[in-house]
């Protein structure tokens, strides 16, 4: 089981939001690079970045920042990052400055012959990032609830070829409420393709609800708030995860 640090990029800065909300932020660090460093030295085996800007403008917007955690991880471990990823080059250019994955929200569910495309020219490189309340899907910064069922369109992408689901439980994502182990199971169960939990990671408790549900296929989870507030503390969560789960790593 991963215990996949976020790193929120808004204005060159490592920030946190409440609930998606850009004026609800608070901002843990003014240096990515150095705070991809620290994770690193913690025992991080991935990294999760998002460019909350670029994910409001449709378009990249926080790329200095990003190279410069490119830069500082000097490919020691992968890298997956969403925001504003809306065109093949976006990806292609991510790629090539040393990102290992790109995640897509917004643009998968508003033009899915776009992720079909992206799955095509860039195959296992491709996450989709499923935003969901209720099992409803979510859009647009999760300021937009579609009729879209969670589970049928995972289902959809896993035919396109995409490497993994990250799922969101936009209720509870940057709130400090616990997972939903509940949700989370029930997608991991209808696909082939691994699941990543997200939002709602708070303690080791959580931590071990999740290892324990593994095997389902839920691979790891992103944390943000829990490890920058300090209700989680990120190397023991990660080693617990690497203690319940030894042979799955």
């Amino acid at each position: 089981m991963l215990i996949i640090p976020a790193i929120d990029l808004k204005d060159g800065h490592c920030v946190r939001l409440k609930q998606g909300d850009m004026e609800a932020s608070t901002i843990f660090s003014e240096d990515p690079g150095a705070m991809a460093k620290h994770w690193i030295d913690q025992g991080c085996e991935r990294l999760h970045l998002v460019d909350l800007n670029g994910a409001f403008a449709g378009k990249p917007v926080n790329e200095s920042a990003i190279k410069s955690i490119v830069s500082a991880i000097g490919g020691k471990i992968p890298i997956q990052l969403g925001g504003g990823i809306r065109d093949l080059d976006t990806i292609e250019r991510y790629l090539d400055d040393g990102i290992d994955y790109v995640i897509l929200g917004t643009a998968a569910v508003k033009n899915p012959g776009f992720l079909h495309e992206a799955c095509y020219a860039f195959p296992g490189q491709v996450i989709v990032g499923l935003d969901a309340k209720d099992g409803k899907v979510a859009v647009d910064g999760w300021s937009k609830l579609t009729g879209h069922d969670v589970i049928d369109l995972a289902k959809k992408y896993e035919d396109y070829g995409v490497s993994s689901i990250i799922y969101t439980d936009i209720g509870r994502d940057g709130m400090l409420t616990g997972v939903n182990i509940e949700a989370t199971v029930a997608l991991a169960q209808s696909l082939l393709i691994p699941v990543i939990a997200s939002g709602g990671v708070t303690n080791l408790d959580d931590v071990r609800k999740l290892c324990a549900v593994e095997d389902e296929g839920i691979i790891g989870t992103i944390t943000g708030r829990a490890i920058y507030e300090g209700s989680l503390d990120f190397a023991a969560a990660q080693a617990l995860a690497n203690e319940l789960s030894p042979n799955a790593r």
